[in-house]
C-alpha cells in the first residue's frame, strides 16, 4: 500500500537519540545508521513543514524522579553519567522542534507531548529511535491509544539485539500502524 503523508499533520518522533543511549551496543541497525537516517528525516520534515519532536530521557540530580520498582532485571543503579541526556548533535535541533523530557520509557505519560501535538493539528506520527522495544514501542502504544496514525520507520530504529528488534516490528507494530523504510517515508513526504 502506498504511503501518503500530509506534512502539516505529521510529526517525526525521535526517541532517545541521546549520548547515554546511542553509546550502547545496537542491532540490527547501528546507532550511527539510525542517527543518520533520523537526521535526514528530521531535515526533510523541517523543510516540508512537518513537526519534529525530539524525545530524551533524563533525571534530576537526586534521581528521585527515576522509576525503580522491584523487578527481576532492574535498571542499572546509581547516577547516570554526565551528558547522558544530551541529544546527539547530528539531529541539528531546529527552532521549531519540540523537545520532550521523559522520566520513563514512554514519551506521553507525565509530559505535554499529547498537548503539543494536538495544538499543532498533528494526526500522524513517524516513529524512530532507540530502543525499538522500549522507548519507541511504549510511546507508540500510548499514541495508538490516543488515536494517532502511526508509521514505524524500521531502519531508523534499533535496540540491543536483532531478536528484540524483530519481534515488535513483525508482531506489534503492524497492529498499531504501518511499517516502512526511511526511503519510503522520504518519498511520501516529497
Amino acid at each position: 500500500m502506498t504511503l501518503e503523508l500530509d506534512p502539516h499533520t505529521t510529526a517525526l518522533v525521535v526517541v532517545d537519540l541521546q549520548r547515554g543511549i546511542v553509546a550502547r551496543p545496537a542491532a540490527p541497525h547501528s546507532a550511527t545508521d539510525v542517527i543518520a537516517r533520523a537526521a535526514v528525516l528530521a531535515r526533510a520534515c523541517r523543510e516540508r513543514g512537518a513537526l519534529v519532536v525530539l524525545v530524551r530521557v533524563a533525571f534530576s540530580p537526586s534521581m528521585r524522579d527515576r522509576l525503580a520498582p522491584p523487578a527481576d532485571t532492574p535498571a542499572p543503579a546509581g547516577p547516570v553519567p554526565a551528558g547522558f541526556g544530551d541529544l546527539v548533535p547530528e539531529l541539528a535541533q531546529g527552532p521549531n522542534d519540540v523537545v520532550i523530557t521523559k522520566r520513563q520509557w514512554g514519551a506521553f505519560y507525565g509530559t505535554d507531548l499529547d498537548l503539543q501535538l494536538r495544538r499543532r493539528g498533528v494526526r500522524t506520527l513517524l516513529m524512530t529511535g532507540i530502543a525499538t522495544n522500549f522507548g519507541v514501542e511504549s510511546t507508540a502504544r500510548d499514541a495508538w491509544e490516543r488515536a494517532y496514525h502511526l508509521v514505524f520507520v524500521e531502519d531508523a530504529m534499533t535496540t540491543a539485539t536483532e531478536e528484540m528488534h524483530r519481534f515488535p516490528v513483525a508482531n506489534i507494530f503492524p497492529r498499531l500502524g504501518r511499517v516502512r523504510a526511511a526511503a519510503d517515508v522520504l518519498a511520501a513526504l516529497a
